[in-house]
């Protein structure tokens, strides 16, 4: 059945692209957009079709997938792509938005008519290639088979976590899951920085805890690519200093005081600063020195 839904994708950054690319091999018909063309232009040789417009990537399309930088992006990219939008169209809302991003955006498919999945993933660049990611889902069970082929494409694993995507339960859970990510990953660059500070092995460190309650996979990615000083970035510096303060404003709007994630979201800031916004959010270990 794959092979008879079009799925139009926004945003072709390492994510979109990534989940591109596994729609083109699982039989999809794709149809690409990205704000700079050129990225996702290499998606032609996986099959994809790549638009001139939002509006033109969405004509037609059964399912239209978003995966941009914010709330504010997806909103512009659909709004743009209101001309080619058809009532019914299924929008699964990828983006990590924050609560106060993902209303105008359920009000937009309102005013459409679209079927609309609050849907962000969790996972980084490894998993988004290998088509492992984690989709947590909130959208109307009756349309749910219609999206199946498409989350099975980028995702080993959906949990369901309501009906409706316009409440935010999917992208409340997100946020909870993307504190405790960028906790791992700020602690582990502090450790590695205070090793430094100290004289120590770093690697010491490491073989202190390894196999332990305090060992855990994150904690071996974002050490290896500090120690061998690559930041290609899984999961970009600026992208997560973005998370951070929609995890610290949606904290505030509950009442939940958030002192980690805000001495966490003054790291990113610090770390952006001194030009390491491009580069894998482990560059955060940088936050830890003057220069």
């Amino acid at each position: 059945m794959a092979d008879q839904l079009e799925v139009a994708v926004l945003g072709a950054g390492i994510m979109g692209a990534a989940m591109a690319r596994n729609l083109c091999r699982t039989g999809h018909s794709v149809r690409v957009w990205n704000r700079t063309r050129a990225k996702a232009e290499p998606l032609a040789a996986d099959g994809a079709r790549v638009a001139d417009s939002p509006a033109d990537a969405v004509r037609g399309a059964d399912v239209v997938l978003t995966m941009l930088y914010d709330g504010p992006a997806a909103l512009e990219a659909m709004t743009a792509a209101a001309p080619g939008l058809r009532p019914g169209t299924v929008w699964l809302q990828t983006t990590t938005a924050g609560l106060e991003g993902l209303t105008p955006l359920a009000e937009l498919a309102d005013a459409h008519g679209l079927v609309f999945f609050d849907s962000p993933v969790l996972g980084t660049r490894g998993p988004a290639e290998q088509g492992k990611l984690t989709v947590l889902a909130a959208g109307p069970e009756a349309a749910r088979d219609t999206v199946t082929s498409v989350l099975e494409a980028v995702g080993d694993r959906t949990l369901w976590v309501g009906e409706d995507g316009a409440s935010g339960a999917a992208t409340r859970l997100k946020l909870v899951c993307n504190s405790w990510v960028l906790t791992l990953t700020h602690g582990t660059a502090e450790a590695l920085a205070l090793a430094k500070g100290f004289g120590v092995d770093p690697r010491g460190f490491l073989d202190a805890v390894a196999g332990g309650g305090l060992d855990c996979g994150y904690l071996r990615v974002k050490s290896s690519a500090i120690l061998d000083d690559d930041y290609t970035p899984s999961f970009a510096l600026t992208t997560a200093a973005k998370d951070a303060r929609l995890i610290v404003s949606a904290g505030e709007a509950e009442g939940v005081r958030l002192d980690v994630a805000e001495a966490g979201a003054n790291r990113f800031a610090r770390a952006e600063a001194m030009g390491h916004g491009a580069r894998d959010m482990a560059a955060t270990y940088f936050a830890s020195f003057d220069t």
